[in-house]
């Protein structure tokens, strides 16, 4: 395993919220300035340009990579650490009880693969493991020994990159990921909505949930858009700037208000609204001499854990729980 390629396949337990993945991901961020998230619920770390700063070594590192995603994200992860994607990627279902399973070198991926089941190789879907047990292929192991023209006569166009992937061989670089620019919530009526009080009550839903996943995500909003779709199909939008970039929910309600002000809706049936945040940076340390703005900032976090634990009916401000079509 080179300096250059040392690759984290890190996955977390089944059934882990999207709002946890995206905590880790800034806890992997951390570590690591090269993650590619695998949703659902997995990414992937090149590891391999940062260990001299982290004063470790492959596996020690992903065992503080374990501690950090439970205690920072709550995440319980594990993590298959190998020189490739797909052998990562074929690891970190063996981990054991440690959680972690490194394969230090060509040797240990050879004497890792060679036994598994032809189907846990990264990328053998169901089909092409039946195709190749037809032929007696039952192990990783067997096409790797095989000669490589008989491998891609079996399996046609696949045959090479499978053949590659059992000899432990993946080209693939890890890509760096791109948080999204925007991010959008909805909510849907069953029917068709006048009354201002339940519209209200859907957009504070909304600005609350918005508020929550980009402070989950570490980001902040630019500014808002506002789309109204109508029950005859047609649809309004008006977007509006933020005096400074935010992920506040008191400062995204205001934005909000604004421009469902703005719109003037008297008598309009409503069947559908989306909130959008716009522009979105990464957040950054915020400095600021208002104490009570400061104060509510503060007991953000409070309600964001709550809501990660029991799920979006934890804490709502109490204009939200109207019943809203």
């Amino acid at each position: 395993m080179t300096a250059r390629s040392v690759i984290m396949h890190v996955r977390c337990r089944p059934g882990t919220g999207a709002e946890t993945c995206h905590r880790l991901l800034k806890v992997l961020g951390d570590i690591s300035p090269v993650v590619q998230p695998l949703p659902p619920g997995a990414a992937l770390v090149q590891a391999g340009g940062v260990l001299r700063l982290h004063r470790t070594d492959p596996g020690a590192l992903a065992q503080r990579v374990r501690v950090r995603a439970l205690l920072d994200a709550g995440a319980g992860v594990r993590i298959g650490v190998a020189d490739t994607w797909a052998t990562a990627a074929t690891t970190w279902a063996r981990t054991g009880g440690s959680g972690v399973l490194r394969l230090p070198d060509e040797h240990a991926v050879r004497q890792f693969l060679a036994p598994l089941g032809i189907e846990e190789l990264h990328g053998v879907g169901r089909k092409t493991a039946q195709e190749l047990r037809r032929y007696g292929l039952h192990t990783i192991g067997a096409p790797a020994a095989q000669q490589e023209s008989l491998v891609y006569r079996l399996i046609l166009r696949q045959g090479r990159v499978l053949l590659q992937r059992a000899r432990g061989i993946d080209p693939r670089a890890v890509v760096a990921y791109r948080p999204p620019e925007t991010s959008s919530v909805s909510h849907g009526f069953d029917r068709d909505i006048v009354d201002p009080v339940l519209l209200r009550a859907a957009l504070l839903d909304l600005v609350v949930s918005l508020a929550e996943r980009l402070r989950a995500r570490d980001q902040v909003a630019g500014g808002l858009s506002l789309s109204v779709r109508l029950a005859g199909g047609g649809t309004v939008e008006k977007t509006r700037r933020l005096p400074a970039a935010s992920h506040h929910t008191d400062e995204l309600r205001t934005v909000l208000w604004q421009i469902w002000d703005a719109l003037a809706f008297r008598r309009a049936r409503t069947r559908a609204l989306t909130l959008t945040a716009e522009d979105l940076t990464p957040a950054g340390a915020e400095l600021s001499v208002d104490p009570a703005r400061e104060a509510r900032h503060r007991v953000e976090p409070v309600p964001d854990r709550v809501q990660a634990k029991f799920g979006r009916a934890g804490v709502r401000p109490a204009g939200a729980y109207r019943e809203a079509g």
